[in-house]
């Protein structure tokens, strides 16, 4: 599943190609739970509806119509967001529905504006979707009340960034980093990245994780997803950005997915374990 720079990545993408368009038609192919929405909203407030803005929650893409509705999309394992007109896009996992023709089997939803161009919902797993609802109920959908601050805010600091964890202060980093009701958008690429980068152990209880240590994990999560979103995002398996084309940030990584190789920082050979319900790569020397 894509993680906050992937889908950043994406946000960025689409923001320049489709504000400003207007809708002429929706297509629903296959799939009802790709598209659960009544054909009566469609019409009323989809159809020669402008776009107006295409924002970013956590791992949850928002596109703001002039009607005064929005369009809430997660992409979820395998889903695709693919703009054919004077331009071609492709992001989402990264198989030929990004470059062949459309639609194809994969297509879920199909969204044509008013200027022959396209806007394309693929979907092999179908766990992925597109919703419609009233922009000003957004914040009121069941996960945006849940979910945690934007780690990358310029307001968040460090000292919210610590009184997140109160609440878990049995639970381990690792799982306490992963919970979305914590802080929005840190998937397993980035955990494990930022707690090799604070020289903490996946495995130590939050209430085990020091005031000062805290502080550098802060700094080493927001300083891996800057750099992730810069390069794209990540090469894992299910991604590739705005343009088609797999994302960089893996040539960076320090750990993820490295396990027989030596530390960067100190030279012993990285691991890969299974510690909360994830792949776990770590340096046993550094994150003791």
């Amino acid at each position: 599943m894509p993680e906050l720079p992937e889908v950043e990545t994406v946000r960025r993408g689409l923001e320049t190609l489709i504000i400003g368009r207007v809708i002429r038609s929706v297509g629903v192919l296959d799939s009802p739970k790709s598209f659960p929405n009544a054909q009566g909203d469609v019409e009323e407030f989809m159809i020669h509806a402008e776009i107006r803005a295409v924002r970013r929650r956590a791992k949850v893409l928002l596109i703001d119509l002039a009607t005064g509705y929005t369009l809430v999309i997660h992409l979820k394992m395998t889903g695709q967001l693919v703009y054919r007109g004077d331009q071609v896009f492709g992001a989402g996992h990264p198989n030929d529905s990004l470059i062949g023709e459309l639609p194809d089997r994969s297509t879920r939803v199909m969204i044509e504006f008013t200027d022959n161009s396209w806007l394309y919902f693929n979907d092999q797993r179908k766990f992925g979707w597109v919703k419609l609802i009233p922009t000003i109920e957004v914040p009121n959908i069941d996960f945006m009340k849940k979910v945690g601050p934007e780690p990358l805010d310029a307001d968040f600091t460090p000292e919210q960034f610590i009184m997140r964890f109160a609440r878990r202060k049995n639970t381990n980093i690792k799982a306490a980093l992963l919970d979305q009701t914590v802080v929005a958008g840190v998937g397993n690429i980035y955990a494990d990245e930022s707690l090799w980068g604070a020289r903490i152990s996946p495995k130590r209880k939050v209430s085990d994780v020091t005031h000062g240590e805290f502080t550098v994990l802060y700094h080493e999560l927001r300083d891996v997803m800057n750099l992730a979103i810069e390069k794209g995002g990540s090469t894992d398996k299910n991604y590739v950005n705005a343009e088609g084309k797999r994302g960089s940030y893996m040539d960076f990584a320090r750990v993820f997915r490295r396990e027989g190789l030596a530390c960067p920082r100190c030279g012993t050979t990285i691991e890969k374990i299974k510690w909360a319900g994830r792949g776990t790569h770590i340096c046993p020397n550094c994150q003791k």
